[in-house]
């Protein structure tokens, strides 16, 4: 009966912070940014590749070019245009201190269209980051700002939503803002790990437990630890009412019925979100695409606004008594699940050793071989590892050098490092001009020009895997979908680019000796037909020069009709 109390006081105190959450913020002051009931592809805080998503994903029906609203008055602070990211994002800011942000978009509304056309014209330029003074594009709630799409870096049509503390830049979970998304389903819990912490997390590694249902709580059997210093991790994921596994929002654990930790994922900066890596089991997610949340805090995460127990998770045992472990996972809506399980500290294994290239976090290292140096910052890893550097002979016929071997895709690195490699044969100036690194995560690949220092090669990267330096003396070209002086009858041009190492970093395009608006998509180039190309305009010539990583540049052109 006292672990009832017990257990109900918790669980009250857990609602209550959710609660208190919420109230901090604007309750029904932002509308859906959409026409349709708001359903989630994915909340706050999920799990991404080496960043906490920022905002919510709402679905568009899998269609493109609904009309997306202004959530609330304010005016157009920003648009972006890119590549990857956002591709076409909209910027709002609010007289209550917030700025909202949609992203993936396919158009703005036409006079904001006809801006970022004209100035993209002016600039010759098709990426653009533009800031606006608040009576340039002032907007009312419900006002149509865009039409949703499927641009950057989406997998799919939705519709990217932010809401942003407008002086510090921090994402707020929108979920906090009372939006009126029905959800009675709890977490699901599918996996339980411990961790032996005497060295690290990353080595040995995770340690599987069996979960099952039983009644309203998940258990296992008696975890027989064999570390007096463990952590845990759980696999698990919120349903919702809505079929997609959206991330968990709060996590409690606690020993004995003491909380040693927990995390509340209300607001995370942009500088900070890459310590996500350094939250999850970075290698079960990166090789196995699990996603593992720590339950403890690792000692190289300084991220703020996640621990709000203050404590860092990692129990220590001191002898073979049983005890008691619970880890409540809980959603936006009060939607609690919880585990029940107990542990005993079995017996002693092997613990593993510090080799002479041990790094930790809060101390920079330089680790050389004989032909690569790599230079590691104080806050490059999340937690202590037996960092493992080689040489190896080449198999890429364009090498000029061994590959270099850092550590392992699977092994997380926080910010940038420098990586120095030395060819193996005396280059012309020409060729060192057409050297670049290219560097193999395992799923996969990154070349970069770099730059020389002294008889070597520098660059830098923030993941581990492997790299070569090439010579790269092949031309970029792009292919087009039509024979030369064809009549175009589609409502578009594309080009489709394509370079043997690296990417193409420079695209431009002139029609009959003017610069025209392409787009990237992808490795694509698409022009949407306009007014710098009317109908039965006679025959065009269209010149087109790209430029690969290496900096060779090759110049083609096409002739069509319209």
């Amino acid at each position: 009966m006292k672990l009832f109390h017990k257990l109900t006081i918790i669980v009250c105190s857990f609602i209550g912070i959710v609660i208190s959450a919420q109230n901090n913020y604007p309750q029904n002051y932002f509308r859906n940014p959409l026409n349709i009931p708001m359903q989630l592809a994915a909340n706050f805080g999920a799990v991404r590749s080496n960043h906490f998503h920022m905002g919510l994903d709402l679905r568009t029906n899998s269609q493109e070019n609904l009309p997306v609203a202004a959530a609330a008055d304010g005016y157009v602070s920003r648009i972006k245009v890119e590549r990857y990211g956002f591709g076409n994002a909209v910027y709002i800011t609010h007289p209550n201190g917030y700025t909202t942000v949609y992203a993936h978009l396919n158009k703005y509304f036409p006079g904001l269209e006809d801006y970022v056309k004209e100035r993209q014209y002016k600039d010759e330029k098709w990426e653009q980051d533009i800031n606006f003074s608040p009576s340039q594009f002032p907007v009312t709630k419900g006002q149509t700002i865009a039409l949703s799409g499927n641009t950057g870096g989406s997998a799919g049509p939705h519709l990217h939503f932010e809401i942003r503390d407008t002086k510090t830049e921090e994402c707020i979970n929108p979920l906090l803002f009372g939006f009126n998304i029905p959800d009675r389903i709890a977490p699901a819990v599918s996996g339980l790990y411990w961790y032996d912490r005497r060295f690290s997390t990353y080595e040995p590694g995770a340690n599987g437990v069996a979960v099952k249902k039983g009644g309203s709580a998940y258990t296992t059997d008696i975890i027989q630890v064999t570390s007096p210093e463990i952590s845990f991790a759980v696999k698990a994921a919120d349903k919702a009412n809505q079929g997609f596994s959206l991330g968990i929002y709060q996590a409690e654990l606690l020993l004995d019925g003491q909380l040693i930790y927990s995390f509340s994922i209300d607001k995370v900066r942009y500088d900070d979100t890459r310590y996500q890596n350094g939250c999850i089991d970075y290698t079960r997610f990166s090789r196995d695409k699990m996603s593992i949340q720590h339950l403890s805090a690792l000692p190289g995460v300084k991220l703020k606004n996640y621990n709000s127990s203050g404590q860092n998770g990692i129990i220590h045992l001191e002898d073979d008594s049983i005890h008691s472990i619970e880890i409540i996972l809980k959603d936006v809506n009060g939607n609690t699940s919880k585990l029940v399980t107990k542990i005993r500290y079995d017996r002693n294994s092997p613990q593993v050793t510090s080799s002479d290239k041990l790094v930790k976090p809060d101390e920079g290292k330089t680790i050389r071989t004989e032909n690569a140096e790599i230079a590691l910052s104080k806050n490059a890893v999340y937690d202590a590892m037996n960092f493992k550097m080689s040489e190896n002979p080449a198999s890429n016929a364009q090498a000029i050098s061994n590959t270099i071997v850092l550590q392992t895709p699977y092994i997380p690195v926080h910010d940038q490092y420098t990586l120095k490699i030395r060819p193996n044969r005396k280059l012309s100036d020409e060729e060192k001009n057409k050297v670049v690194m290219l560097f193999d995560y395992g799923s996969d690949r990154d070349a970069v020009k770099g730059k020389w220092s002294g008889d070597r090669v520098e660059a830098e990267f923030n993941r581990f895997g492997t790299a070569v330096l090439l010579l790269d003396e092949n031309l970029p070209s792009v292919s087009a979908g039509w024979k030369e002086g064809a009549l175009i009858g589609s409502s578009t041009l594309r080009l489709k680019g394509t370079t043997k190492v690296g990417d193409i970093v420079s695209f431009r395009a002139e029609l009959d000796g003017k610069w025209l608006r392409f787009a990237r998509v992808k490795d694509d180039f698409v022009y949407v037909f306009d007014e710098k190309c009317p109908k039965g305009s006679g025959l065009h010539t269209l010149k087109v020069t790209t430029t690969n990583t290496a900096g060779n540049t090759n110049t083609q052109t096409f002739t069509f009709q319209r």
